[in-house]
């Protein structure tokens, strides 16, 4: 789940090796779902816990790559972050919470409509005119949602765990706006790590009085450190290590397989095995993900 632009030197990371990166980090995004799924507690407390665990994790990485967090930081900059930092925390609880209602499968292509948000709200928002690929992009992420969508009936849990899903994909479109009209040229590291600050502050105080409550196992503390650590922290460092080897089209669709390898874990670990129907829909999601990420990593080429 990454919403960073960011930017790269000299390729240094051959073209094989980087190919092998990207798709690490790709796996890793994709684990955040089942490592979500496997902790026991409240969607507050594993958001509190992944964005922690990044801070430290996201702060050692800005310190080997030798540009601070606080590198050529002013407050308006800072200010864009923190706004980021309240979306993502937005995009992280109900994420967290579609798993627990949905499962993974569910929550992880409601989530992967984020592209047809974007549309949307570049369409609605700042009257940008939607061509033929955003119109297909539509067409094909509202049928994949038809086809992924369990039944028409609210108190359905998986229904209610892709409108979850849904909330979190939107967030997410918010945030990758954010991002990309307010944060653009900036150091991805050093925008994670604000971002991943603010959202440990923001969801501390409920995930406190959980955790002074009932607590967490041990496993679930593994579990919240591989999190933050390597799902959130390495991955984002891999992305933007490939981009030493790779064009910025092919890393991006090899980000776009994230629900891919998401839906194979789940249903590895947890037997959650798709229908049909929910890989149809799932197909058409996917592919309009795809297809987002090859334009839209095109045109940045062009320009």
């Amino acid at each position: 789940m990454l919403a960073s632009n960011v930017s790269t030197h000299s390729s240094t990371l051959g073209h094989r090796n980087a190919l092998i990166v990207a798709h690490i980090a790709a796996v890793l995004f994709g684990l955040t779902g089942i490592l979500g799924a496997l902790i026991h507690s409240s969607a507050s407390v594993i958001t509190f816990g992944r964005a922690a665990f990044a801070v430290l994790a996201l702060g050692a990485v800005a310190q080997l790559r030798k540009r601070g967090v606080f590198h050529q930081l002013n407050w308006r900059k800072f200010g864009v972050m923190a706004f980021s930092g309240v979306l993502l925390t937005s995009h992280w609880v109900s994420f967290f919470i579609a798993i627990k209602v949905g499962g993974v499968a569910v929550a992880t292509l409601g989530f992967a409509s984020f592209p047809a948000f974007i549309a949307v709200l570049d369409l609605l928002v700042f009257r940008e005119r939607i061509g033929a690929s955003e119109s297909l992009l539509l067409l094909l992420v509202s049928l994949g949602l038809v086809l992924v969508v369990p039944s028409f009936d609210l108190l359905d849990q998986g229904t209610v765990g892709l409108l979850w899903g849904l909330g979190s994909g939107l967030s997410f479109a918010l945030l990758a706006i954010t991002n990309r009209r307010g944060l653009q040229g900036m150091n991805a590291v050093q925008v994670a790590f604000w971002q991943n600050l603010t959202v440990a502050v923001l969801v501390a105080p409920f995930a406190l009085d959980t955790l002074l409550v009932h607590g967490l196992s041990h496993s679930d503390w593994i579990y919240l450190a591989m999190l933050g650590i390597f799902c959130t922290g390495l991955s984002q460092y891999l992305f933007v290590k490939s981009l030493e080897g790779l064009e910025a089209r092919s890393a991006g669709m090899i980000i776009a397989l994230e629900p891919v390898y998401a839906i194979a874990c789940a249903w590895w670990l947890f037997g959650e095995q798709p229908s049909l129907r929910m890989v149809a829909g799932a197909s058409l999601i996917i592919l309009a993900t795809v297809l987002s990420a090859w334009g839209k990593l095109t045109a940045e080429q062009v320009h």
